[in-house]
This record gives C-alpha cells, structure tokens and sequence, in this order.
C-alpha cells in the first residue's frame, strides 16, 4: 500500500490505533500533508473533513462524549492549532481525551518571517493535561524509539484518570507530499500496567508469568535504598524462573544469587556469550542504570521485551526496547511473581548459570589483576573497598570514584550511595555532610580532586562531626579524560578537560579543623587508613596521590585483559557520553 514516506507520521497513526482511536477529524492544510496522507490511507481509521479548525474540534469532542473514546484532531501549521483551544478547555474541564496533532515547520525556521509560524510548543498548555513536541522526518531506530514514546506517553496521559485533551507538534520539513509503498506496521506500542493499592490483579500476575516460562530473564536493579524484604523477594524470584539479576554499588541490592561487576563482567563477552545470555525479558526498577556496557548491549539488541517497574509520569525506554510501563510496589511484583512461576514449570537454570560462571571468571580475573596491581587509582579504591568498616555509610562522587567502585566486590557494604539523579560532579561533598549527621556509624566519602575542589565550601559547615571522612583521590585532575579516546588523544587534554586543580589539601584541613592523613603508595595507604578510621576527635582527609599516567596506562590493561580476543574494548566503560 502507498501512502506517506515520513515514517514517523506513519508510525503517529499506528499508535493511535493501537490505542484505541478509531476516529480522526482533518482539517486541510498543507505542513499537514503527511498526517492526513497516513491517516486517511489507514485501514482501521475513520476519517471525518472539517475546514474550520474551531468547529472541527468540538466535532470531535462530541464524537468523544458518544462513543466514550478518545479521537483524535489533525491541523496544519501557524494560526490553525490556536483555533483548537476554546474546545480543548472544555474537553480538559469536562475530562475528555481528545489528541490534538499540529503540524510545525522545523525550528530553524520559526521567528524567521515565513509563512504560517508561530510558537506552537506549548501554546495549548493552560488547556491540555500535557504537550509533545517531536520532528517528524528522522526515520533512524533512536529518532523511531523516541517518536514511539513520546506518542505513547501522550497516549497513556490522555487516558490516564482523570482522562483529558493532550497536544502533540509535529515538526515536518517538505518535501511534503511523497508517497512510498509500506507493507508493515511500525507501531511499537507501550503498554501501561496499572495497580491497585500497588498490586496488580491475579490474573495480571498470571499473564506476566505464563510470558516468562521458557524466556531468558533478566532483572537490573537502578539505584535505591537497602531492602531487605526486597531481597528475599529476588532471591525467591530467581530460584522460581532462573532469572539472573544484576545490580550496581548504588542500588544496595544484596540478594545471595545475583551479578554485581556488570562492566567487568560484560568486558569478558565473546561474540558467542553475547547471544547466549541476551536476555528475552528485562525487567528494570529503581533509578537511573550507570553501567553505559549494559545499556549498550541491550540497545545493541533487538526483540527484547523491557518491563519497568515505576509511577512515572513518562515512559523509560533506557534500552531503547520498553514494551509495558507496570506501576506497582517492586517488592510485591517479585514475591507475586515468583508464586506464580513456582507453580508453572521449573526454572530456565542454564541462563542463569552462564551470567554466574561469566561473573565467577570475571571476579577471578580481577582479583588477580587487583594482586598484581601497581599503585594507582585501581588499587587504592579496590584497597579501600577491601578494608572499610563494613557498618561505615560509604558516599561516591560521580566521576572517578563511582565508576571505579563498579569493579570490585562492594557487596559487604550495606549502604552506597551517589547523586545519579543527574549525575553531576557538583555537591558530592554537602551531600556526604548532609547524610552523615543522621547516620550513627561513620559515613566515608570517596571523592576525586575535581570534584573535592568543586564543592570546597561545604568543609566549613557547621554541623560535621568525627564521623565525617573524606578520602581523596589526589591523581591532578579528571582521571577520566585522560581515559576516554574522545579526550584524551587530544592537545587541550590537560588544560581544558582533565583541568589544573589547585588543592592544597594539608593546608585545607587545618584551615577547617580536619585531622589530616596522606598516602603515596600500598603501604602508607594501609597506614594511613588505620590512623584515618580510628580518629575519633575530629573529622578527617586522606589524600590519596596517585600517578595520571600510570592511572591510565592501569585501567586500559584491567579492560584488555578482562575482554576475550573477539570482544572489542570501548571508551564508555566509565564515561557517559
């Protein structure tokens, strides 16, 4: 069948479908050419002309209130969309899903004096539950994910309680009218899976599990808090389905079967572990994932159904595979689910198995590389892991230290935590303060010199106490762009990305009260620490100096010889893009 070639206006009108609309209501125009050519083309859309803008979108408010089913509004660019507001408000007031679509030209040419522009994104916002703007001439697979759920979203929003109008701009280049053949749906619809009083009904549990038989499952944790129940419940929904579960430092998981050395592990795949342990189900919960290994190969990957767990106001689609959006309690979903699986079959053991023996090689390798380690700053923080307190409150800055941290065996420690929210280098330091006043052991925060000299102010509040500490990995500047190839081939490496830090640490700690302790290589290290730990009078720094360019040259070689030969080593181990 010919219609529209803009892929996206197609992939538009296959979502509204897929939720349901059955009726759309165009108004002429020609920036809206594609929508109307894809609407009017599909089989399962019932198309209804209405000039004037105004009187189209009441026309379809009262298809609305008749069939009890959100319809769907088509119009052209500039004053056109405007015209859609005095029947949006009612609709938003009365709790009516209509989906008004605008058509846009592409932002390089608004408030340039051409014709039929104006300001579209968010001009209905007063009147809508929400407003999406998206462009509608990219047909790659990240331009096709973000299309899908941005209609999605808009989709579930307006008929999420309380129902009500939402506004989607589309911004469309010419040429306008070409037509291609298309044989296939694009849609990649986002189911939404509501709970009640945070638990999905019998028969939802029954569905879920019944997808799960058979399938390769995997679970992975973002950050959050320690949970005990949470645990147990992973553990029982492991041993009901043979999923394997990952986790970083930051999501204080600690179930007894599960994978927490994501990039390690990953760095040791051959081609052949790729395809074996690629997961048929992923199911995600918690915050955002910091292992950039895991994300890119699961976007690597295709035919994966992504379940995640969350009340959100939006789709996560972090793997660039989310199929349902299920909003309940995590730890009820695991125990529910795992009751379930138990009564169906007995659990897929050979997936679970492979990630457990790529983990046990990787840690062997690591360990080994660990003992064999000149000193750097993959020593110190793998030393430094190995001998804190278990009971201490452990603070990452982002950077460095957290990425680092991934590596080793951080298992023992109950409590980790980082700003991953945003991921930001600023406010590492008051966030350990702000944390450790209401912690009863000692709180430990593992900062690099960037990130201590960014946030110096905080050493002068007023509420630290002894049980603050503060350890610094001292290797002049950002260690990770002297890693990353984007960076660090580069002239301005020094200067402008790894950056000139001035931190006089000795000096600092006096200047605000601070015990003060240094270590230069393995043995003043284990001194240092001792002395470090066991002050009790004051709050107190370790600088930790260590080599740049050793640092580097040490990290390369952990990622080389951690990757079988067919395995190709990257620059995103640590580094978000």
């Amino acid at each position: 069948m010919k219609t529209t070639d803009k892929e996206p206006c197609r992939l538009i009108i296959d979502l509204l479908v897929a939720h349901g609309i059955e009726d759309i209501v165009l108004s002429p125009g020609s920036r809206n050419t594609p929508l109307i050519v894809a609407a009017k083309r599909h089989p399962s859309i019932c198309t209804h002309t209405v000039i004037d803008e105004r009187s189209a979108a009441f026309f379809g408010l009262g298809i609305s209130l008749q069939t009890n089913k959100p319809v769907a509004l088509i119009c052209t660019s500039g004053s056109a969309v405007l015209n859609y507001a005095p029947a949006l408000a009612e609709a938003y007031y009365r709790r009516i899903p209509l989906i008004a679509i605008s058509a846009d030209r592409p932002a390089e040419w608004i408030d340039q004096d051409d014709s039929q522009t104006i300001r579209q994104v968010g001009v209905l916002n007063n009147i809508v539950k929400g407003s999406f703007d998206i462009i509608g001439d990219n047909s790659n697979r990240i331009q096709h994910r973000f299309v899908s759920r941005t209609v999605n979203d808009a989709l579930i929003l307006a008929k999420k309680g309380p129902k009500g109008p939402v506004h989607i701009n589309v911004r469309l280049d010419a040429p306008l009218g070409e037509l291609a053949e298309v044989n296939k749906k694009s849609k990649i619809k986002i189911e939404l899976w509501q709970a009640q009083d945070k638990q999905l009904s019998d028969s939802q549990y029954e569905t879920l599990a019944k997808e799960c038989v058979g399938k390769k499952v995997m679970v992975i944790g973002g950050f959050g808090s320690e949970n005990q129940r949470l645990d147990k419940a992973l553990d029982d929904f492991v041993k009901a389905g043979g999923a394997v579960v990952l986790h970083e430092a930051q999501s204080n998981l600690h179930p007894s079967i599960s994978v927490g050395h994501i990039d390690a592990c990953l760095a040791s795949f051959s081609e052949d572990d790729q395809t074996r342990l690629k997961p048929d189900i992923v199911i995600t919960f918690g915050g955002a994932i910091l292992s950039r290994k895991i994300k890119e190969f699961l976007r690597d990957s295709r035919n994966i159904d992504h379940w995640h767990l969350a009340e959100s106001p939006r789709s996560i689609d972090c793997f660039m595979n989310l199929t349902r959006r299920i909003e309940c309690e995590r730890t009820i979903f695991f125990e529910k689910m795992s009751e379930k699986l138990a009564k169906n079959s007995p659990a897929n053991a050979s997936y679970l198995k492979g990630w457990l023996e790529k983990k046990s090689e990787a840690r062997a390798k690591m360990l080994k590389f660990f003992n064999e380690c000149p000193w750097s700053d993959f020593y110190a923080i793998g030393q430094l892991l190995k001998i804190i307190p278990r009971k201490w409150h452990l603070q990452l800055s982002n950077g460095t230290s957290v990425r680092y941290a991934q590596l080793f065996d951080y298992s023992a420690i109950k409590n980790i935590e980082c700003n991953r929210g945003v991921s930001g280098i600023d406010g590492s330091t008051s966030t350990a303060i702000g944390a450790h006043i209401y912690y009863a052991d000692n709180t430990l925060l593992i900062t690099g010199d960037m990130s201590a000299q960014y946030d110096l102010g905080a050493l002068a509040l007023q509420e630290i106490t002894p049980s603050f500490k503060m350890a610094v990995l001292n290797n002049q500047g950002g260690g990770i762009f002297r890693y990353i190839k984007s960076t660090s081939k580069l002239d301005e490496c020094e200067e402008c990305f790894a950056g000139s830090v001035n931190l006089p640490l000795q000096k600092l700690a006096e200047a605000y009260g601070f015990a003060y302790f240094e270590a230069n290589d393995k043995v003043s290290l284990d001194k240092s620490f001792g002395l470090f730990a066991a002050e009790k009078q004051r709050p107190a720094i370790l600088n930790i100096i260590t080599p740049p360019d050793v640092n580097t040259e040490i990290l390369n070689k952990f990622f080389n010889q951690q990757k079988n030969n067919s395995h190709q080593n990257d620059e995103t181990n640590l580094a978000d893009n």
